[in-house]
């Protein structure tokens, strides 16, 4: 997996492209919230769940139904009143499945049950440049936290900032273009 900062600059970059932090504060917190959630699946191994159960860590909390809902949910909890609920239910969901898609693209682990519950199988993607983060804290302050965070910068963080700097100029290009 990614680190929780990939897992927040994913987040973000949704956030700055759907224009509606300006409006609501604490929506860049729910984003954040949705984008590192899934792994709270971490927590199955306190009660013996072994990770390549389909309850365990990347299993169903990682697959494009719980994310579709836990977004859903997040998003009817903070903003069914809110004129803007569909664009609020469209980050919170795209935040917390870019979170398995992060995933499928680390160097490490066994892969998340995207397809559960139609398929229990755990996927990556063919192409896995970034590094696999450390669960512990501690082995995140060394030489491999250090990897972790290089490639999450430039898999991850270079992509966001190119893409939203493109985000913009189509918006100022389309701007230019009504006035």
């Amino acid at each position: 997996m990614p680190s929780i900062f990939g897992h927040v600059i994913a987040a973000s970059f949704f956030t700055k492209v759907f224009q509606l932090v300006n409006r609501r504060k604490n929506l860049l917190f729910w984003a954040g919230f949705c984008a590192f959630f899934p792994d709270f699946d971490v927590i199955g191994f306190q009660f013996g769940i072994p990770y390549q159960s389909q309850w365990g860590h990347r299993g169903f909390t990682h697959s494009l139904f719980f994310c579709a809902v836990f977004g859903l949910v997040i998003a009817w909890c903070i903003g069914r009143t809110s004129p803007d609920f569909k664009k609020i239910a469209a980050l919170l969901v795209l935040s917390t499945v870019s979170h398995p898609l992060l995933d499928m693209l680390t160097n490490g682990g066994r892969g998340c049950a995207f397809w559960w519950p139609l398929s229990p199988a755990r996927i990556f993607f063919p192409f896995r440049p970034i590094q696999v983060s450390p669960l512990g804290i501690a082995d995140f302050f060394s030489p491999w936290g250090m990897r972790v965070l290089l490639s999450e910068l430039m898999w991850i963080g270079l992509p966001c900032l190119l893409l939203w700097i493109g985000v913009k100029a189509i918006r100022m290009l389309y701007a230019d273009s009504k006035s």
